[in-house]
């Protein structure tokens, strides 16, 4: 790929990129979130149409207009989301679209579908069952079958989205054996992530891009972790506290993120949050259960005691109630049992009685749930509060607006004023608006659900660093997370979703994360 460009409106996604595949290698492209990494993939892909650039493949130019090009020239790509049909079994999924009159196995005989998925399964160690329904499978399992729908088709070059985030310790194992499998059969692979340390592990090379633009193709043998981190976030030029914020979100690249700004005394000691003995339980939830259909609970039987200043860390595969554990203990979806804060109850009780009491939500889906898209980001602080801001009935925007502008200076939210659509605004200054706005509540009981999720590391590094300033101030804080690193980054204990319970509990620092991957597929929960 030489010169790729690519626009939408005025923003420069891809700036002249050049990126290359060597035969038979796994090469990693890394950056941070908005680098451009998938963005460039789809355009191999035939996803997105360059509006300037070449391609070439074996040295022969090649037009990709479309994903049937692509995978006409030998190109296949596993997506972040997979394009799969739930009620559909492995085989039905893997063949939709392909013509399985022409399959043939190595020595001439006439293969059918199901023989050539077996066959291709234990070349590579995908192990699967092709009579499975895709609903019924785990996230893992998923992966194999697009996995093998890009080699059925014939892939010579693989593209992998960020494969090894909703995955456990043990599939993020066997994924690399697999990958190497693939490579060492003739194939390459190309692994789009953001993890530093499973590149330096399972690829030969890396490509690191920032902002839209190629910045570096190097050798694994040739650099280190450290200096692929630093090329990631770039330079900065100030003070010491720049040069100490790059050394914050130097350590968030690398999965080395400390606890910095800690929660309670004792944990930055080092100590168990159970071992707090001046610290009485702030919040409190038991036995609380969400119904679902069938009889079987969404949530069943949770129970938690929190102290004032823990961060408590609930790690799980996608799928596992945590969605419906988050909107109970926020009062948004209804629940049996019992949750206080401070010893009030509050299940049961009205929304704004959930809002009096500081119980405060940092939703998953920032878009849907978090803002107003075509209100302002002076409306959207204001939600939650409006009515205590209220005098008959009529809020005092000026005051709200002044408001508005302190906060967008202390949560450095990038916009040109506070009267900007929240929905016009990148997916790391939206979160900013929503944190700004959480805290404005002066939080007791502070849930966040993927806070992190797509947002570039400084971004990262900014909601720890004020999640940690919370918890520091006596604020009870969960965090749902399914990055297991960003879980035992922030955490003083950890619990693990699993079909709507939670199982097991590790304090800070004894949470090993194969030991967490096995309650994560329910092996001993």
């Amino acid at each position: 790929m030489s010169g790729i460009r690519k626009t939408f409106g005025p923003v420069v996604a891809l700036d002249g990129v050049d990126f290359t595949v060597a035969d038979r290698e796994i090469h990693g492209l890394l950056g941070g979130n908005g680098a451009g990494k998938t963005t460039l993939m789809n355009v191999l892909y035939g996803l997105y149409a360059p509006d300037a650039g070449s391609m070439e493949i074996d040295g022969r130019p090649v037009t990709i207009a479309s994903p049937k090009d692509a995978i006409t020239a030998g190109i296949g790509m596993v997506h972040q989301n997979f394009l799969q049909v739930d009620v559909f079994t492995v085989t039905e999924n893997i063949v939709l679209g392909t013509d399985s009159t022409k399959l043939k196995a190595a020595d001439g005989s006439v293969q059918t579908p199901a023989q050539r998925i077996a066959e291709l399964s234990e070349r590579f160690g995908l192990t699967v069952d092709p009579g499975a329904r895709v609903a019924d499978l785990p996230v893992g399992v998923r992966q194999r079958v697009e996995i093998l729908k890009a080699l059925y088709r014939g892939a010579k070059i693989l593209v992998l989205d960020e494969p090894t985030t909703n995955l456990t310790p043990q599939e993020v194992d066997d994924l690399f054996s697999s990958m190497r499998a693939i490579v060492d059969d003739g194939m390459s692979v190309v692994l789009i992530t953001h993890k530093i340390r499973e590149t330096m592990e399972v690829c030969d090379r890396m490509t690191v891009m920032r902002d839209g633009r190629w910045i570096t193709t190097v050798d694994k043998t040739e650099t280190s972790a450290d200096d692929l981190a630093a090329t990631m976030i770039g330079e900065v030029a100030g003070s010491d506290a720049d040069a100490a914020a790059l050394a914050r979100a130097a350590q968030v690249a690398l999965g080395e993120e400390e606890l910095g700004e800690a929660s309670l005394e004792v944990a930055r000691k080092g100590a168990a949050a159970d071992e707090v003995t001046g610290f009485p339980a702030r919040v409190t939830v038991r036995g609380l259960t969400v119904a679902g259909s069938g009889g079987k609970p969404l949530v069943d039987d949770v129970s938690l005691s929190l102290r004032a200043g823990e961060i408590l860390g609930i790690a799980g595969v996608a799928g596992n109630g945590q969605g419906e554990l988050a909107e109970a203990l926020t009062g948004i979806r209804s629940a049996t049992g019992s949750l206080t804060v401070d010893d009030v109850e509050l299940v049961g009780r009205p929304t704004a009685t959930w809002l009096r009491s500081g119980v405060v939500y940092v939703p998953e889906d920032r878009q849907r749930d978090g803002i107003l898209p075509g209100a302002g980001i002076t409306e959207n602080l204001v939600l939650g509060s409006h009515r205590a801001r209220s005098k008959a009935g009529l809020i005092n925007w000026r005051a709200a607006r002044a408001e508005a502008v302190a906060a967008i200076k202390e949560f450095n939210v990038k916009t040109p004023s506070a009267a900007t659509a929240c929905g016009q605004l990148s997916g790391g200054n939206i979160q900013r608006v929503i944190l700004a706005r959480a805290f404005a509540h002066d939080p007791k009981l502070l849930l966040l659900h993927n806070p992190t999720r797509g947002l570039d590391i400084r971004s990262t590094q900014f909601v720890y660093d004020r999640v940690r300033r919370a918890a520091a101030g006596g604020c009870v804080v969960i965090v749902i997370s399914e990055d297991l690193d960003e879980v035992l980054a922030l955490s003083d204990r950890v619990t693990v979703a699993y079909s709507g319970q939670l199982v097991g509990e590790f304090a800070r620092g004894e949470a090993n994360p194969y030991d967490l991957g096995r309650l994560m597929t329910g092996v001993g929960a």
